[in-house]
């Protein structure tokens, strides 16, 4: 699979996540033993019938209106794609794919993650995501400053953004 139809597959599917919300179409960039694991919270599905479930009741509802994703490096291989992001959001209702079992704090969030997609032919084949869920709970007020040996959201997001950008 050429590099840019990776990107634009991609590009597609995250658009189906986030502005059209759509599960069916989401799945639809799969192949049909595809999987989906966010690694910090072990939430996810293996199966297009289990993701297009996952992706209708769990990760689409739980997406915030605010959500925005900026794309900070990507790195494109013969048959995966890793991209480094900042996820910013509103903590406006329960998100289990995130913080599951919290309920909404109204606090907002910025997200450092890495998402590792596989493809398979012309489809998904996998994605794993990963991001610091302490820095997560820290900034939903659940660990309080200075009680874990962490560094602080403007650190992480200055690093992101200013060195990993060049």
């Amino acid at each position: 699979m050429k590099h840019s139809a990776m990107i634009d597959l991609w590009d597609w599917h995250t658009e189906n996540e986030f502005a059209l919300r759509d599960a069916d179409l989401a799945v639809s960039t799969m192949v049909p033993d595809a999987s989906v694991m966010h690694i910090p919270t072990m939430s996810g599905g293996f199966g297009r019938d289990e993701l297009r479930g996952y992706y209708r009741d769990v990760f689409i509802p739980a997406i915030p209106a605010d959500t925005t994703n900026e794309v900070v490096a990507r790195s494109v291989g013969d048959d995966f794609l890793v991209e480094e992001a900042i996820m910013r959001l509103t903590h406006d209702r329960e998100m289990p794919f995130l913080a599951p079992g919290i309920a909404a704090t109204g606090r907002t969030l910025e997200i450092p993650f890495v998402v590792i997609v596989t493809f398979r032919d012309d489809l998904m084949l996998g994605e794993r995501l990963y991001w610091d869920q302490a820095q997560v709970l820290r900034q939903l007020g659940l660990v309080p400053d200075g009680g874990l040996p962490i560094a602080g959201l403007t650190d992480i997001t200055t690093f992101l953004t200013q060195k990993l950008a060049t």
